[in-house]
């Protein structure tokens, strides 16, 4: 009331004309503040409302390991558990480790390997046989010292693998060439108390993995048996995961502890230029034969030791897919291991019929299934069908089949990819031949484009110079070495950067090999002769 007064009283010694100006300046004014005063309240209600986050709050480009971090979760993959290294595999991941492990499976059976299963406790005796084995695992084997309150006597190791598990009862099983091969497999978890920074799926202190373990009389059934191994998981990263990887032999600094020589298949992270290891296949040689005195009597009767093999993958395979095909709208997942293939979603419009919407919508939903694709048809209503889009882009679906009052009438449906979001109307009645030429050419693309990227950031290079500035841009390098430990540890140590990035280790020297010319040297050593083609890179 005081500042309208105030104002009469100032209008009063103006003309008509700057009265009538002053007037319309303080409305202006007054509905200007009205309106602040209403955004500040809006503004507030909203901040105090729940919100329903959807989607990435960083990209892959921008901080690849936030990225990750974030996408694990919010894709539903996995929660973190209150011990630190060790997560919960949700529903759909291990949806996913499901259809790896039913295509591994099959495939050994196939071999002639029959499951089993070991306890995960082993006795310190056991553990500390063989030397180099224990050594290499040493430091992150996890002890049970206590029952209750009471200390044990002798502390039991938790299975870190199971070499010293079985073969003490492989001695017993094993008396005659008769009992030979003896191929056994157990899907299983193990614990390994890693100490560097703990990164869902790919480094964890407990993970899900199978093991095989294998005895035969001659180096040469155990060494064809490596090469098949090796094979399936070459199959299980490129056929199914879509992951192009790279075979070879691991050196002998990072062969597996007491084995003979160790097979690999290598993968690649373009997003950070890391390595992967991912999948072994070991020839341990005679040498566990000889600790756990596992020797059976030969056609001749004679004594004589085993040859054996183990090999193995884990859960690290998902945590690989998704850091290669993953973008910033979610999980990008091939058709062949993808929990649903397919999500049907009807958009109802006003003025439709929507029970009519949904039971076409169904009913499309049911002959894909009927054809063997795992499908959901979501007609959840209290969820917008822009939601729904985004919530099935999150979690990687590689076919959203979308249905609306126009296509009903047209009797047709139009699909959209989840890898390059193309679109393309399809009729009901090539829904089902299509929806599986659709997959099939998802599943082909990941990997084409995968590879290509790949093979864009590997690199030959033939000295030391060369080497540094490749691996600083985010390379493999591919470079003729000498196969010495002391120059391969020289190589770890000299390629630290200053800013933090890890020194690069070999990877593998690849089966596939370059032609090298006579009188090549090493690239870190050039005063000694070079041997192999070696791939070097920055890895987890």
């Amino acid at each position: 009331m005081e500042d309208e007064r105030k104002l009469e009283e100032s209008m009063a010694e103006m003309s008509v004309d700057e009265a009538k100006e002053a007037k319309k300046k303080a409305k202006a004014e007054a509905k200007a503040a009205k309106a602040a005063k209403v955004a500040a309240k809006a503004a507030a209600a909203e901040k105090g409302k729940k919100k329903t986050k959807l989607g990435l709050s960083v990209t892959k480009e921008e901080n690849f390991g936030d990225w990750y971090s974030e996408i694990v979760t919010e894709a539903e993959l996995i929660s973190y558990y209150d011990v630190s290294g060790c997560y919960i595999l949700r529903p759909w991941a291990y949806a996913i480790w499901e259809e790896l492990k039913a295509f591994f499976d099959g495939e050994i059976k196939k071999m002639g390997v029959e499951n089993c299963y070991f306890p995960m406790f082993v006795p310190e005796s056991n553990l500390i046989k063989e030397k180099d084995h224990v050594e290499g695992f040493a430091p992150e084997v996890a002890w049970v010292t206590k029952s209750g309150d009471t200390e044990l006597d002798v502390p039991i190791a938790v299975r870190p693998t199971s070499e010293t598990v079985m073969y003490p009862y492989y001695a017993d099983w094993i008396r005659s060439h008769r009992d030979l091969p003896l191929k056994l497999n157990q899907w299983c978890n193990v614990v390994r108390w890693e100490f560097k920074h703990p990164t869902p799926f790919i480094r964890s202190r407990e993970f899900l993995w199978q093991e095989g373990h294998t005895a035969y009389a001659t180096k040469a059934e155990a060494d064809e048996e490596v090469k098949q191994i090796l094979d399936l998981y070459r199959r299980v990263f490129e056929d199914l995961l879509c992951v192009p990887v790279i075979p070879g032999v691991k050196s002998e600094k990072e062969k597996f502890a007491g084995g003979l020589y160790t097979t690999t298949v290598e993968a690649y992270v373009p997003a950070n230029g890391r390595a992967i290891q991912g999948a072994t296949s070991h020839c341990l040689g005679q040498n566990f034969a000889k600790m756990f005195g596992i020797e059976y009597e030969t056609e001749e009767r004679a004594r004589a030791l085993v040859w054996q093999n183990s090999w193995g993958f884990t859960t690290r395979t998902i945590g690989v897919m998704v850091m290669v095909h993953g973008d910033d709208k979610g999980l990008v997942l091939p058709p062949k291991v993808a929990p649903l293939q397919v999500v049907v979603i009807p958009l109802p419009f006003k003025g439709c019929d929507s029970s009519i919407l949904v039971g076409a919508a169904e009913e499309l939903t049911a002959e894909l299934k009927a054809a063997g694709l795992r499908v959901r048809c979501d007609a959840r209503e209290n969820y917008t069908p822009g939601w729904k889009y985004n919530h099935w882009e999150l979690k990687g679906v590689p076919l959203r089949i979308e249905l609306g009052p126009k296509d009903l009438e047209q009797r047709s449906a139009r699909f959209v990819r989840r890898d390059n979001g193309a679109k393309e109307d399809v009729s009901w009645q090539r829904l089902v031949e299509q929806a599986h030429f659709t997959l099939e050419q998802v599943q082909k693309d990941l990997l084409d484009r995968a590879t290509k990227e790949r093979d864009q950031n590997v690199v030959e290079v033939r000295n030391w110079e060369g080497f540094l500035p490749a691996l600083d841009a985010k390379k493999l390098v591919l470079a003729p070495w000498c196969e010495e430990t002391a120059v391969e540890e020289w190589v770890k140590a000299n390629s630290a950067g200053g800013d933090g990035a890890m020194g690069a280790k070999t990877l593998c020297i690849p089966f596939k090999q370059p032609v090298l010319p006579e009188g090549t040297m090493c690239f870190a050593a050039p005063d000694k002769p070079a041997k192999r083609w070696t791939l070097w890179g920055r890895s987890y």
